[in-house]
């Protein structure tokens, strides 16, 4: 097997589940030696009804022949983040791929408030363990980078879309994610360092296949409860979008972007784990192209979903003709 990152050190925040634990893999399994940090030990749990551990995810990495250590690290402590540090410095003496995933607000997010329903002490929460403890985690760790003249951050939002997500906390939280990897790039301008922002599909975490009543081996059984969910695909997908940027001699010439990790699949010709390339939007969107041409009326659920999308795109020039197609199916434009 390939192993273009064999050499390179990786420090993945947010490595205990979902999509971090699926990028630790599979950065792990391009050769780097992996660093998995977050709150969540055997002995320390963090995150009330989830089981899921760094620990867990080292030794997934070390089953499939790879290198990982597990640093139990609160990203909101900057004191705990400076040792991290340090600790890169002192064992390794280089640190070539960082990735921001913490985030750990799917229960705190709530759908279907406006913004003046908000509870202000809910949101300064997640805004500080979204957003703020990526800044942190970027402060502390870039100039290992930065002195090295070479490194890749990863910032991992959900859309590369410049519009709306459906709720004004969780589209703050994500889009700014988005602009800190812009606004990063521009200060790493001539450092050698890229940094940017990528964004996984329709995920199937854990978390999303307890929802379904599946596990990953017959998650197909939750396409009956959701058709769109046939869609959707694992966090390793992801991983491999990023090991594949990391692998990339070219990929500067990304620095600021935002990215769909499906998108990718395309560009390198990686596929998800079952040699599959799941593109979400592209196939919903392909649906609800069928489904206005019918000419019939909208079900409420393609409603919502149409509605939804167009949220997201409306503000992209490039997708202008795409979006006043929805809009007037929506009955807002005639």
């Amino acid at each position: 097997m390939s192993k273009p990152l064999s050499g390179q050190v990786a420090l993945v925040a947010g490595a205990t589940r979902g999509a971090g634990r699926g990028i630790a893999r599979e950065l792990a399994a391009a050769g780097a030696r992996v660093y998995c940090s977050g709150r969540s030990t055997r002995r320390h749990a963090a995150t009330p009804g989830r089981p899921e551990t760094i620990d867990e995810t080292a030794e997934l990495i070390a089953a499939d022949g790879g290198s990982a250590v597990a640093v139990r690290t609160d990203h909101a402590d900057e004191a705990q983040v400076a040792a991290l540090a340090e600790r890169l410095k002192r064992d390794e003496g280089r640190l070539d791929i960082l990735v921001n995933d913490i985030w750990g607000g799917d229960e705190l997010i709530g759908w279907g408030q406006k913004f003046w329903q908000i509870d202000m002490t809910v949101a300064r929460k997640l805004v500080d363990q979204a957003v703020f403890t990526h800044l942190i985690t970027a402060r502390h760790l870039t100039p290992l980078m930065v002195e090295a003249k070479r490194g890749l951050i990863v910032e991992v939002t959900d859309g590369e879309f410049p519009g709306y997500r459906g709720q004004l906390l969780y589209d703050f939280i994500k889009s700014s994610l988005i602009r800190l990897a812009y606004a990063m790039a521009w200060d790493l301008k001539d450092t050698g360092v890229t940094a940017l922002a990528i964004s996984p599909g329709f995920l199937r975490s854990e978390a999303m296949l307890e929802r379904f009543g599946v596990t990953e081996v017959n998650w197909r059984d939750g396409i009956a409860r959701d058709a769109q969910f046939a869609h959707s695909e694992t966090p390793r997908y992801v991983g491999r979008a990023i090991a594949a940027l990391a692998a990339d001699p070219n990929v500067g010439e990304r620095s600021g972007s935002s990215i769909w990790a499906a998108d990718l699949a395309d560009i390198y010709g990686f596929t998800d784990v079952d040699g599959t390339r799941p593109n979400f939007w592209r196939n919903v969107e392909a649906w609800l192209d069928g489904e206005i041409s019918k000419g019939t009326p909208l079900s409420g659920e393609t409603r919502w979903i149409l509605a939804a999308r167009y949220a997201h795109i409306h503000t992209d020039p490039a997708r202008a003709e795409r979006a006043k197609r929805y809009a007037a199916a929506l009955g807002a434009l005639t």
